[in-house]
């Protein structure tokens, strides 16, 4: 196809302004084409990274620096506002059967998950990375419950706490897993990552939660100056966790966690998680969609589809496992406990993230911690399960609203 081959190398020599006006065309005109579309916003600036990257247009090299750049600290300011977003009360009101929902959401897949791996060839370290891509969720159906009036119903409240538990567990898992993977296992040096992992999430959760609200609180009435140091925490709780051999993005997260009351509602978070959301974090999933050759991606679908259809049939099986068990022990109807498979369902934000940072991981042999085939399968349960679990919430939810009481949720 002569034609394309022109339209490709007319693109590619564009100057580097031109270049950043079509990639801020596409991160403006992704959620307007989303709606029309009907389909999550994600999906939408995946399928633009496949057209302008490598694979497709051209337009942007894979290893282009600046967007690589941007890309990565789209992915820390996603997993920061993702802690960020968490909302403390809600986890407090209910947080024993938060955390009892937030331990067995996380357990189920990830057993089923690793037992999945395990089935199809993977090591054992890979496996349980696999159980572990699982086990998170993430609540992008949020705004579906709130609108409906459930938010304040008891089984919502413990699914949004234990999202909270479930997230920080799976990265846990999965930062040892990383660890591991890249300077080989012994005891000791098992002993000393998980000694290190007891260390790092304390001091992280707890001193940075100090020195953090000690250090925002001084700077409350200078909305500039708290913008940055909430960057700075961002950058230094990355850090960290890289120092010891543990992703950044588990360090953003934690960091996220441990100045939420601190940040509260201060008009500078807001204006943080704008600028994540209007620019960087966009860039990261365009990024992302430079890894996806269609080609190849279509082939591996089809050759490897009962792996596929396994990973995508394990998350169902867990999360469903999980929210029916918990809803047994605390009495929930059945329509509680379709919502909760419902709300937990999505695996976005940490899912992806953690997904690219095992596709990025080599061990001594330079074989990859995550392949292509599982990258790609990833992504086809990442598109399933964002447009599954908004869908089942919408028909779960109305019914859970007129059979209980919207009733605050009690003190436990």
């Amino acid at each position: 196809m002569q034609w394309f081959d022109t339209i490709r190398s007319a693109l590619l020599a564009l100057p580097s302004l031109a270049k950043l006006a079509i990639f801020l065309a596409v991160i403006v005109g992704a959620p307007v084409l989303a709606r029309r579309l009907r389909i999550p916003e994600l999906i939408v600036l995946l399928i633009f990274g496949v057209l302008l990257g490598p694979h497709g247009l051209d337009v942007f090299k894979r290893d282009d620096p600046v967007a690589q750049f941007f890309a990565e600290l789209g992915v820390l300011m996603l997993m920061f506002t993702a802690g960020l977003e968490i909302d403390i009360d809600l986890f407090r009101r209910t947080q024993t059967r938060s955390i009892a929902f937030g331990i067995i959401t996380t357990m189920m897949p990830q057993v089923i998950g690793t037992a999945l791996g395990l089935a199809f060839g993977y090591p054992i370290i890979p496996a349980i990375v696999i159980g572990s891509l699982l086990a998170s969720h993430t609540l992008i159906s949020l705004p579906i419950v709130t609108r409906l009036g459930a938010v304040g119903l008891e089984p919502v409240v413990v699914t949004i706490g234990a999202t909270l538990v479930s997230d920080t567990l799976s990265l846990i898992v999965f930062a040892i897993c990383v660890s591991i993977y890249t300077t080989g296992f012994s005891p000791s040096g098992l002993a000393v990552q998980i000694a290190e992992v007891a260390i790092f999430v304390p001091l992280v959760l707890f001193g940075g939660s100090r020195v953090g609200a000690w250090a925002l609180n001084k700077l409350r009435d200078n909305e500039h100056g708290f913008f940055i140091t909430m960057l700075g925490i961002l950058a230094v709780a990355g850090e960290l966790a890289n120092l010891i051999q543990l992703p950044g993005i588990v360090g953003a997260f934690l960091a996220g966690l441990s100045v939420n009351a601190a940040v509260g509602n201060h008009p500078a978070k807001e204006k943080l998680e704008f600028v994540g959301k209007a620019m960087f974090i966009p860039v990261f999933f365009v990024v992302t969609g430079f890894l996806i050759a269609p080609i190849a991606f279509e082939h591996a679908v089809w050759t490897h589809f009962w792996l596929v259809g396994g990973l995508i049939c394990a998350l169902i099986l867990g999360k469903a496992i999980a929210a029916f068990l918990a809803g047994r022990i605390f009495g929930y109807s059945r329509q509680a406990k379709l919502t909760m498979v419902a709300l937990t369902l999505p695996q976005v934000a940490a899912t992806l993230a953690a997904t690219l940072v095992g596709y990025r991981t080599f061990n001594a042999a330079g074989i990859r911690l995550l392949d292509a085939k599982m990258l790609n399968a990833v992504l086809v349960l990442l598109v399933v399960t964002s447009i599954l679990g908004p869908l089942l919430t919408e028909r779960f939810t109305p019914r859970l609203v007129k059979d209980e009481a919207p009733t605050k949720a009690p003190e436990v």
